[in-house]
């Protein structure tokens, strides 16, 4: 008998198994295969994941994995270039403070240590907030690693293939291993199980939808125009994303328009790499990119939606992570995200507050907490993500003028700049910010669009300033209210 069974150990399930065992709950984690796993997302962590991390204790898991340290973006839009920094430390600390997790955080584990690629002191002495960026699986291996070195843990290797409901509640699970079934049983059962989440659907009645596809390759000692930095490619084509993941190894994410995966077979695929992503990259990317095409190594996956649905009506169980709710990794937020949804859990759930976790009424009641103190950085995070994916992928004339704003836009500088980047990074968890941002620079291209037509097409362009707005409410709206309400 466990006080908590947590299924799946990716990012989110080490994090709250950690916590929970740390504040004294007796836990199991189950994972379908404890083996390093191989993705090409979950790569990227904006500074609120590591501020996420640093609170629940677990800071280090970035070190030693040869990960590379994110001060900002690179932004091309066509034949335009300009370098976004990520906020200052004042403007993130006055914004959202640090708040540690009760009792996860001793012995300094809230702070990274300087490794082969990451300078702590440097850290410090930066007046910026960082990111970070590294192999997936190695950051996983290391977050694995600090959970199994917890006394209250306990780690068992199987496929959990079904709950166990008794009375109305989630008593327990079955897990499969090898050809043998055990049943494990918990007052709580929190499923981190991912984006094919088994279990969603005992407490949802909708599924994730997919908008696009990202092909993602690896680039060998590639040379990026500004290090350091994610790169954001926008032009005619789909948005591509370049970043750096270790020493060596540089990871691009071109987008696919299509709700169905991209075909290798008739060489649909890399007819598309070839012809509209390669000219579309810095020339010092594209040699690179190039020798990566010749390998034939593509990998694909589906950008997925899903807003997060008000828990607590299935007694003893939890859904945390993208099993609960997803967003277009083009932000890199997917980790953010769900590493600050861990961290607000175990603190609403601390035996302070919750001291049995049999009591379902009280379980129920942190839920509801949950789901309304989550919905600041989840909304900007998740709206922001579809919002400028739209944008950024535009294919109608409205979206190439808001695009065109948008990067105008950030050329002003300033706050212009400042809060657009601090709402991506989840340091600024303010969503009437974000619609404030959003809309000025709605009205902001409908502007540039006036000065582009001159006198002669301002009919043209009184017309086309209708149909932007339009389009801006129905591409930022219904995704803010999703998430608000």
């Amino acid at each position: 008998m466990f006080d908590v069974i947590v299924v799946g150990a990716g990012v989110v399930g080490p994090a709250i198994a950690t916590a929970m065992a740390r504040q004294g709950r007796k836990v199991l984690i189950v994972e379908r295969d404890w083996t390093k796993p191989d993705r090409i997302v979950g790569e990227l962590m904006q500074p609120a994941g590591i501020q996420a991390l640093r609170e629940l204790g677990m800071a280090r898991a970035i070190n030693k994995i040869e990960a590379i340290d994110v001060v900002g973006y690179y932004i091309k839009f066509l034949d335009n270039e300009i370098l976004l920094d990520y906020p200052t430390k004042h403007d993130a600390m006055s914004a959202r403070p640090d708040t540690p997790v009760p009792d996860c955080v001793n012995h300094q584990n809230d702070e990274i240590t300087s490794d082969s690629t990451l300078d702590a002191t440097a850290w410090h002495k930066d007046n910026r907030v960082r990111g970070v960026s590294f192999h997936h699986g190695d950051f996983i291996q290391n977050l694995r690693s600090i959970t199994k070195a917890e006394t209250n843990v306990t780690a068992v290797e199987g496929t959990v293939v079904d709950l166990i409901d008794e009375d109305g509640a989630v008593t327990g699970v079955v897990v499969k291993s090898g050809k043998k079934n055990r049943t494990y049983r918990a007052k709580l059962t929190i499923c981190c199980d991912g984006i094919y989440s088994r279990f969603r659907k005992r407490l949802y009645d909708t599924a994730p939808s997919v908008g696009s596809y990202f092909v993602g390759l690896n680039l060998v000692d590639a040379e990026l125009p500004a290090k350091n930095r994610g790169h954001v490619i926008l032009g005619s084509h789909a948005p591509i994303l370049v970043y750096q993941i270790s020493p060596h190894d540089t990871r691009i994410l071109c987008s696919y328009r299509s709700r169905k995966p991209p075909s290798q077979a008739n060489g649909e695929l890399l007819g598309y790499l070839q012809n509209e992503v390669l000219p579309a990259l810095p020339e010092p990317i594209r040699p690179s990119f190039k020798k990566a095409l010749t390998t034939g190594k593509f990998r694909s996956m589906p950008n997925q939606y899903l807003s997060a649905t008000r828990q607590g009506r299935h007694k003893g169980l939890v859904l945390l992570g993208d099993a609960a709710n997803m967003r277009h990794p083009l932000t890199g937020g997917g980790m953010t995200v769900g590493l600050n949804d861990a961290a607000l859990f175990a603190r609403l759930v601390h035996p302070n507050n919750v001291p049995d976790l049999d009591d379902h009424r009280a379980v129920a009641a942190a839920l509801s907490k949950f789901h309304n103190q989550r919905k600041g950085l989840d909304a900007v995070i998740n709206t922001l993500s579809i919002a400028l994916y739209t944008l950024f992928a535009a294919d109608s004339r409205p979206l190439q003028i808001l695009q065109l704003g948008c990067f105008k836009y950030f050329q002003l500088g300033g706050a212009c700049v400042s809060e657009p980047i601090g709402l991506l990074s989840g340091v600024l968890p303010q969503p009437l910010l974000l619609f404030r941002h959003f809309f000025t620079v709605a009205f902001y291209a409908v502007y540039w669009n006036f000065l582009d037509r001159g006198l002669v097409g301002a009919p043209l362009a009184l017309y086309e300033a209708v149909a932007t707005i339009f389009t801006a409410v129905m591409v930022f709206s219904p995704y803010l209210w999703k998430e608000l309400v």
